[in-house]
């Protein structure tokens, strides 16, 4: 290898195959702003990027209030990076305020939720790996296109929720909302 191929550093490089036999050959996938599946999941737009190859990408729009039960996930990790507006995310018990421009990670098997707590946000949501994709399909209406839900945000069927879960290998622990 010369000095030039990203491969002699240890890099993995998108759509060739990994000198490691474990590392799968992965896709080229390019998005354009406002492409993409768009869904209505949990009051919010959910606009899938990426599914695939071990990740699942979204862009998420939600008005205030908008979030997840508090849920463990079994087969993969989360993390959330804002974009415009505020997050509050609650992991392991800590409370983290998330404006623009915030990060934070939600590894597997530790408890976490999410709130918007400004009047509108704008993030990136990821997980990896697993299907977690699968779950959101299997809960949201489709959308038109890229644009919020009519009317303000309904509370999901919880039932519905935990069953689903329990095949996507998460684990609901309490409503939608911050702990107190």
């Amino acid at each position: 290898m010369c000095k030039k191929d990203p491969r002699a550093w240890g890099m993995v490089v998108p759509g060739r195959q990994s000198d490691a036999p474990d590392m799968p050959t992965l896709t080229p996938i390019s998005q354009q702003p406002g492409t993409g599946e768009h869904l209505w999941f949990f009051g919010g737009l959910t606009t899938i990027k990426a599914a695939g190859d071990g990740v699942m990408v979204t862009e998420q729009t939600a008005p205030r209030g908008s979030g997840s039960p508090l849920h463990v996930h079994h087969n993969e990790d989360e993390w959330f990076y804002v974009l415009e507006g505020e997050l509050t995310i609650w992991v392991d018990g800590d409370t983290h305020a998330a404006p623009a421009g915030s990060f934070v990670f939600g590894p597997r098997d530790i408890p976490h939720t999410f709130i918007v707590s400004s009047e509108l946000a704008r993030f990136l949501l990821v997980t990896e790996p697993g299907d977690f994709a699968g779950f959101v399909r299997a809960l949201a209406e489709p959308a038109p296109g890229p644009e919020l839900p009519p009317g303000p945000p309904t509370p999901p069927d919880m039932e519905l929720v935990m069953r689903t879960a329990a095949e996507y290998g998460l684990e609901i622990l309490g409503p939608p909302g911050i702990p107190a």
